[in-house]
Formats: C-alpha cells, sequence, structure tokens
C-alpha cells in the first residue's frame, strides 16, 4: 500500500497537542481521591479490568494482526491500541449504557496508572516478529537501521500525558465548578478529535479510504468488537453482576485512542509513523460507532437492572445503608437474586 509520506503536517500536530491535553486534562477533573480508594475497596473489579484490559486486549489484537496478516507497522499499531487504558469516552459510554460509572472510572484510573508498566512489557512480547519484519524490509531497501520499539520514548510519551491529568485532579480539588467545565469539554473535545483527523486525511490524502486493504478495515472494527464481547463474557463468567459486566464490557472495548496519536507521533518516525497513526484513526472513528450500537442494546437490556438499582438507592438514602429492600418472590430475575447494588442483601455483603 503505498502511503504518503507526511499524514499531518506541523501546524495539525500542533493543534492535536492542544485537543490531547484538554482531553487528558478533563478526563483528570473528573477523578477525585475516592476514585482511588474505590480502586482498593472492589478489588475484584478492577483485576477483572486489568486482565481484559490487559491480558484479552493485546491478545485479541496480536491474533487479529496473526490472522489477517497486517503490514508490522499496522500490526504494531494495533498491539500498541490494544495496551492502552481506558478513558473518559468509555466512562460516558458506561453512563449511557446504564453501567456501574465508579467501576468505569476506577478501571480507568488503575489501568491508566499500569500501562505506564504494561504497555512496554506487552509490545516488546507482543511485536518481536513484525519488527522483525520491517528490519528486513529495511535492509532490503539499502537502510542498515534496526526497527526497534521505542520503549523509552513510549514511557516518556505516557509520563507526558500524565501530566495534564494531575493537573485536571488538582483543579478539581481546587475548583470543582471549572472542573466539571473541563470534564464535559473533554468528551466534546475527543469527537473534534477524530473529526478533524477524519476531515484532513480526507482532504487532502481521499485516496487513502479507498487504499487502505480491507484486511485494516476488519482489524481496527473487530478490535473493539472483540473487546466488548470477551470484557461481557468474562466478567460473567466469573460471576460479575449485570451493572458491572455491562461497565468492564465497554471499559475493555474503548481504548484511549487520543493517548495512541499522542505515543505515535512523539515515539516513532517515518516511513512507519504515519501509517500506525492511520490505523489508530480508524480504530477510533469505528469505536465511536460501535460502542453507540453497544450502548443502545446495553440500555435496553438493563433497563430493568437500571431501575432496581435506582430504587435501591432511593431506600438506602432514607432509610440508611443498612436497609434491605424486600421485594415479593419471583420479582428479581436470578442473576440479580444476590447482587448487592440491587439491596436484596445488606449492603457491602455478598
Amino acid at each position: 500500500m503505498d502511503f504518503p509520506s507526511q499524514l499531518l503536517y506541523p501546524q495539525d500536530q500542533i493543534l492535536l497537542a492542544i485537543m490531547i491535553f484538554v482531553i487528558m486534562l478533563g478526563m483528570g477533573a473528573s477523578l477525585t481521591a475516592n476514585d482511588f480508594k474505590a480502586v482498593a475497596r472492589s478489588p475484584k473489579g478492577v483485576l477483572v479490568g486489568f486482565l481484559s484490559q490487559f491480558g484479552l486486549m493485546p491478545l485479541i489484537a496480536l491474533g487479529l494482526s496473526i490472522v489477517l496478516n497486517l503490514h508490522p507497522a499496522f500490526a504494531i499499531a494495533l498491539i500498541l491500541i490494544g495496551c492502552l487504558p481506558g478513558g473518559t469516552t468509555s466512562n460516558m459510554f458506561a453512563y449511557f449504557s446504564r453501567g456501574s460509572v465508579a467501576l468505569s472510572i476506577s478501571m480507568t484510573t488503575a489501568s491508566t496508572i499500569m500501562a505506564l508498566f504494561m504497555m512496554p512489557i506487552i509490545l516488546s512480547l507482543y511485536t518481536v516478529r513484525f519488527t522483525s519484519q520491517l528490519s528486513a524490509d529495511m535492509r532490503a531497501a539499502g537502510t542498515e537501521t534496526e526497527f526497534v520499539i521505542p520503549t523509552g520514548n513510549i514511557i516518556s510519551s505516557l509520563v507526558l500525558v500524565l501530566v495534564p491529568v494531575i493537573i485536571g485532579m488538582i483543579l478539581r480539588r481546587k475548583s470543582p465548578g471549572w472542573a466539571k467545565t473541563a470534564e464535559d469539554t473533554a468528551g466534546f473535545m475527543a469527537v473534534l478529535v477524530i473529526l478533524y483527523l477524519i476531515m484532513t486525511a480526507f482532504v487532502r490524502h481521499g485516496g487513502l479510504f479507498l487504499r487502505t486493504p480491507a484486511e485494516v478495515y476488519l482489524a481496527t472494527i473487530g478490535l473493539g468488537l472483540a473487546g466488548f464481547f470477551f470484557g461481557y463474557w468474562f466478567s460473567r463468567l466469573i460471576g460479575m453482576f449485570p451493572l458491572f459486566q455491562r461497565a468492564i464490557s465497554l471499559e475493555t472495548g474503548i481504548q484511549n485512542g487520543p493517548v495512541s496519536f499522542a505515543i505515535i507521533l512523539l515515539s516513532f518516525n517515518e516511513p512507519v509513523q504515519s501509517q500506525m497513526l492511520w490505523l489508530a484513526i480508524l480504530y477510533s472513528t469505528f469505536i465511536v460507532m460501535t460502542s453507540s450500537g453497544i450502548t443502545l442494546y446495553f440500555r435496553k437490556k438493563g433497563k430493568f437492572d437500571w431501575d432496581v438499582y435506582k430504587n435501591t438507592q432511593v431506600h438506602h438514602r432514607l432509610f440508611g445503608k443498612e436497609y434491605v429492600t424486600q421485594y415479593p418472590a419471583g420479582f428479581l430475575p436470578k442473576r440479580l437474586e444476590k447482587d448487592p447494588s440491587q439491596g436484596t442483601i445488606k449492603n457491602g455483603h455478598k
């Protein structure tokens, strides 16, 4: 596949950097100290999220890369995206899907921190065959340089991306009103980033959409869909409750696309940078579409669960957290009978 030598111009990269800063600032503004405490209070949910995020997703990305025989640059980009933590987008979709927003935020918080350690390890293990192919291609082209994964640059990029998150958390502590504005702006800005990248690519390199192989489209769409599927059934298999199943499914399938842009731009050079960036753009585009469909399905399926959950919350506010809601026999389906979030047993005990 013939690829333009430069997908984004310098002015595009500056604007993209500003957008990423705003998005990560908004993510930080959505976090409080209680979110970190929630990670410690609900280790099972976060552990399931960790296994889904850094166990299932990278393996799915590797499997798709091999089965679809992706070009090495596309394969490395797909695996990189598979290693990414979640972001504010997954929290937003968890809310609309009637999932546990608290768990979604806890998973985002934990995975963002763990990405500093897990991403370099996973990339070094899973990309060996693809870096070897790129090195062989470079030697065939007369270049003696070996292609290696820039682990140090990737860690530096992640640390750099976390700086606005910390600023956002400080803003939340000092000025909750401005923090709420930043949080709301982040979700909107994420959509703008994708639209901007697609529009500039279409205007300057419209033929890219036609020249992109079908397997690249399959990989970018399939990664998110497989994440939703495995995240949902894995959490269900080990006995997580419906409210948490929906959150884990969305948190697993939705990776932090803007962070992938930052890592690729800061860590990789041409000729692979543009190809990797193009795959990240396609993934981010399709994940918004597929997430919307999955969210609508979850929202409809989870209406009863959510109504009972909200009813229980009202009872706890009125009568205290130890109050046990009594329902007529057979009113609750079996999947909810022992769910502590539904108030059928004492709060906090399983």
